[in-house]
C-alpha cells in the first residue's frame, strides 16, 4: 500500500513517521473532535469454524472483543526503511477501547535525532478523531500540546504519531478479506492463533465504529492502494494480543516501507487520561525544514 504525498527524504526519514501532520502542512492548532479457523457467535470468537471465511470473520471481530475487554496496556514499534536507512520508533502506554482514549510514551532512537542526548520522549494522548502530542519539538513550547485532527490526515493516524493508534490498528482488521489460518503458537505464555491476510481500507472504514469512522475514512481516501498486509495473533477468547501491519508510502526519493507492530497485555487495567485544556494547546504552525520537519 502506498500513501500519497508524504515527504520523507534524507535525514528527515528519522522523524517522518512522527511528522506526517507537518509534512502535509497541518497546522498545530487545527481542531478536531482451533486450526482451520474460528467463527463468531453472540459477539464472541469461538472455535469450530473452518475455511478462509471463518478465519476472516474471527479477525474482523477483534475490535469488538477489545471493546468488551475494556482496556489494555500496549507496546508498539514502527519501523521505517528507505534508501538503506532503517529507523525504529517505540512506544508504551495504556488504552481504553470503550472510550477510545489512551496515553502512549514515544521514544525516538538517539542516533537519528541530531542530538547526542536524543529527543525527549513524546507524550501522546489519543481520543476519537484527535491526537495530542507533547514535547513535539519543531518550535513548540515545552509546556504546550500540539492538537491534530486525525480525520483529515491521509493516513488516519496509522503513521502520524510514530505509533499506530491501538483502536485504529484493531478497526483496520474489520476490513479483513483474504485471511488464512497459520497455526497455534504462544506469546508471553499465552496460547494464541496466528492469522495472516490482507485488509481492505474502504471496507474497514465502512464497518468502523462511529468514533473511528472519520479517521478510517480519511485513510481510505489518502492511501493509493486499499490493501494492507497483516499478521494477527488472537487468544482463545478472541482478544487481539499482537498485530503487525505492513505497507509503504511515497516519498521524494525511494518509497518508505513501514512495519507497524502492536502488542496488547494487562487487559482490564485502569486508564486515566485527562485531555489538555484549550489554554495548553499550541496554536502556531509547526516548523519544517527543507527535507521535511525539523523535529517531531
Amino acid at each position: 500500500m502506498v500513501v500519497r504525498q508524504h515527504r520523507c527524504g534524507g535525514a528527515a526519514l528519522a522523524v517522518c513517521a512522527l511528522a506526517v501532520a507537518g509534512a502535509v502542512a497541518v497546522c498545530a492548532g487545527c481542531s478536531g473532535p482451533a486450526p482451520g479457523g474460528e467463527g463468531g457467535a453472540g459477539g464472541r470468537a469461538v472455535i469450530g469454524g473452518s475455511g478462509a471465511d471463518a478465519s476472516a470473520a474471527v479477525v474482523r471481530a477483534a475490535a469488538d472483543a477489545l471493546s468488551r475487554a475494556g482496556s489494555a496496556e500496549t507496546r508498539t514499534s514502527m519501523e521505517t526503511a528507505a534508501g538503506g536507512t532503517r529507523v525504529t520508533i517505540r512506544g508504551q502506554g495504556i488504552y481504553d477501547f470503550r472510550r477510545q482514549l489512551g496515553r502512549i510514551r514515544v521514544v525516538l532512537p538517539k542516533d537519528v535525532t541530531g542530538s547526542p542526548d536524543g529527543h525527549p520522549p513524546i507524550t501522546e494522548l489519543l481520543a476519537p478523531g484527535v491526537l495530542y502530542m507533547k514535547n513535539r519539538g519543531a518550535g513548540v513550547p515545552e509546556d504546550k500540546w500540539v492538537r491534530i485532527d486525525t480525520t483529515v490526515l491521509e493516513d488516519g493516524n496509522l503513521v502520524t504519531g510514530g505509533v499506530t493508534d491501538p483502536m485504529a490498528a484493531a478497526e483496520l482488521l474489520r476490513g479483513a478479506g483474504e485471511v488464512r489460518y497459520v497455526g497455534r503458537t504462544e506469546l508471553a505464555g499465552v496460547a494464541v492463533r496466528h492469522y495472516r491476510g490482507t485488509a481492505d481500507l474502504g471496507r474497514a472504514a465502512r464497518a468502523a465504529s462511529p468514533a473511528s469512522r472519520g479517521a478510517m475514512a480519511a485513510a481510505a481516501k489518502g492511501f493509493s492502494s486499499d490493501a494492507v498486509a497483516f499478521d494477527v495473533y488472537l487468544d482463545d477468547d478472541g482478544l487481539l494480543r499482537k498485530v503487525r501491519h505492513r505497507f509503504s508510502f511515497a516519498a521524494e526519493g525511494p518509497p518508505v516501507a513501514v512495519v507497524s507492530t502492536m502488542l496488547l497485555y494487562g487487559f482490564g487495567a485502569t486508564v486515566s487520561v485527562e485531555l489538555p485544556r484549550e489554554a495548553d494547546i499550541y496554536t502556531g504552525s509547526v516548523q519544517q525544514g527543507a527535507d521535511g520537519p525539523e523535529a517531531p
